[in-house]
């Protein structure tokens, strides 16, 4: 295999960024609006401090949920907030199809289903990663979704569980989706960012006043993964696979030079390492004769 390119060659330098001393519901609100799972945090000087994600925003969220003394019998269902428009994927369906099924709708990933709709796991970027390491590392051709789901039944949830339930099982499990079922049949699923959504209508139905809202200083992940320009496409599938982040901040000291995200990697990636189809075998042209005779051209 040719060199592999590095990651000054494709991540992200037009970043949103957030500062050390930014409010939480002002940060809160700068993740959803952006649509994004985290944001790298520097300080006054542009320097590189750590990443504010979904997990810290989450944490930062409990806390301010806590703060308020409400019965945790008070607080929404997940039935109320879970998403029940979910798209699926069949376990048969080939990985580079699931791969670019992902990338076309814009989601992160997928609940497995059968055609009964029973639940058999979830196929998403980061189990994706394992499809691209072993594409580059072992040359194994494209399989199934089934051999690169995660089928763990510790990261199901019931819809009776509690907005502060479904919080503390995405701070404390790297998932960043839980789905909801009924028996085996999948009624809908629930996000890291549905959480963060409901959490934060929830605050602000209390009225909790401004003051309250603390700095996300303390919420920062300051020992999150970075990664230098030199990295290249193995040296980064191999850390999206063993860690939990969905970002990688690119950086050369404290200096923050950009952003490389699972989906970045996954749009390059499954341009170049998608198993190409043998050529069709060619076959011999065979002309119907026009005439018995000899033309009279040639005559």
């Amino acid at each position: 295999m040719s060199k592999l390119i590095t990651a000054q060659e494709f991540m992200r330098r037009d970043l949103t960024t957030l500062h050390t001393d930014s409010g939480l519901k002002e940060s809160v609100k700068k993740l959803l609006d952006n649509r994004i799972t985290g944001a790298p945090v520097v300080d006054h000087a542009g320097n590189y401090v750590g990443v504010f994600g979904e997990k810290s925003c989450i944490q930062a969220l409990i806390d301010a949920i806590t703060a308020t003394g409400t019965s945790p019998d008070e607080l929404p269902r997940v039935r109320e907030f879970m998403n029940r428009h979910v798209h699926t994927l069949p376990p048969d369906l080939d990985v580079f199809e699931a791969i670019d099924d992902l990338l076309a709708k814009r989601i992160s990933g997928a609940p497995v289903v059968d055609e009964n709709q029973s639940y058999l796991g979830i196929f998403s970027e980061k189990t994706a990663m394992q499809v691209i390491v072993n594409a580059i590392c072992e040359h194994v051709p494209g399989s199934t979704v089934r051999r690169y789901m995660n089928s763990d039944r510790n990261r199901l949830i019931s819809p009776d569980a509690t907005l502060l339930d479904a919080a503390t099982v995405f701070v404390k499990t790297p998932y960043r989706r839980l789905p909801v079922l009924d028996g085996e049949r999948l009624q809908g699923q629930v996000s890291r960012r549905d959480v963060i959504a409901a959490a934060q209508q929830w605050l602000v139905s209390q009225r909790t006043s401004s003051s309250d809202s603390p700095e996300i200083a303390k919420y920062v992940d300051r020992h999150a993964l970075t990664k230098p320009v030199t990295a290249d496409l193995l040296e980064l599938a191999e850390a999206f696979l063993n860690s939990p982040y969905r970002r990688i901040p690119i950086v050369n000291g404290r200096q923050l030079l950009g952003q490389i995200s699972r989906r970045d990697l996954l749009e390059v990636a499954a341009k170049m390492l998608r198993p190409v189809e043998p050529a069709k075998p060619a076959h011999p042209l065979y002309l119907s004769a026009v005439s018995d005779g000899i033309p009279p051209s040639l005559g």
